[in-house]
This record gives C-alpha cells, structure tokens and sequence, in this order.
C-alpha cells in the first residue's frame, strides 16, 4: 500500500505540503482562487498522475515489443461539463468530469503499432483506477499523525526559500 501525508495551516490554507516516502512536493491554488500560487494545483498533480502512469505504461509496452518508440508527450486538460445539449444542467447528478489525453508518439513505428499503443494507453493503473470507482474512507486518524518528521520540515523549509509562506 502507498501512502502520503498532506497538511496545511490556518494562515496558508491552500498552500499544502506533502510527503510521499522520500519526496516532498507542494500544492497551491492560484491567485485567483484564493491560493499562493506556490505549487501546481490538485488537478495538475491528478493530471499529472494519469500522463506519467500513461508515458510509463507505454514504454514499458513498447520496450517488451521491441519496437522503437524515442519519445512519449502527453498534454492532459481537465474540464467540469455542466451543460448538456438543452442547456445548463441543474442536476448535479447530470454533470461529469472529463479528462482528455493527447498522446504524441515520436519514433519509428507504423499504423498497427501506433494504433496498439493508444488501446494500452487506457491500461494504465491510474486510468484504470479513475475509470473503476474509487472508494474513498475518510475517517479520524486513530494516532497523531507527527508532523515532526524530517521530510516535512524539509518542505517547509523548501517552501519557504521557494515563496511558498509556510511559515510555523
């Protein structure tokens, strides 16, 4: 099981730092959404998440091939439809999410492979996590959870020299 830690503070409440094992990383809203802009956004990192586990999958598929794939780019946008044909949708329940995914491939191969690599695109573990449904546990942390640890402290100090104003 994989795990991270978040936290933010009262004076900075858009401004999260995080821990993933040894990593640390930064996440803000913008400007005009009443954040910092100190780090990407949630979507981003969500976005993120489903273009690198894609870029992965894929070389992975194409190395097991042999074929030559030099380079993967992926541009992911996020948007929240709120419209339907008859116009704005009242329901919530009729409103969705959509996430598209442009996939370029640069490289040495033909219509067949190219055509492959797209349907295993959709095989990654994050796609396949986001198109499954999630269940989500929210619930009180049974233990403190310490926010003493090293790499916390770490990215305070990183978002502080990088303007992030995580002040203690």
């Amino acid at each position: 099981m994989s795990g991270v830690t978040v936290e933010s503070k009262a004076d900075h409440p858009f401004t999260v730092t995080g821990v993933a094992g040894n990593h640390l990383f930064l996440v803000d809203e913008p400007k005009a959404l009443g954040g910092d802009d100190s780090g990407p956004a949630p979507y981003d990192y969500l976005l993120a998440a489903l273009g690198s586990c894609t870029a992965m999958t894929l070389s992975m598929y194409a190395n097991r091939k042999g074929w030559p794939l030099e380079r993967i780019a992926i541009r992911l946008s996020h948007d929240r439809i709120q419209e339907t044909e008859e116009g704005r949708a009242e329901n919530p329940s009729s409103r969705f999410e959509r996430i598209t995914c442009e996939i370029e491939l640069t490289g040495e191969i033909d219509a067949t492979q190219r055509e492959k690599l797209l349907e295993i695109a959709t095989k990654c573990p994050v796609h396949r996590t986001l198109l499954g449904g999630v269940q989500i546990v929210d619930r009180p942390a049974v233990a403190q959870i310490d926010r003493n640890q090293p790499p916390v402290e770490a990215v305070e100090t990183w978002a502080e020299a990088t303007g992030g104003g995580m002040s203690a």
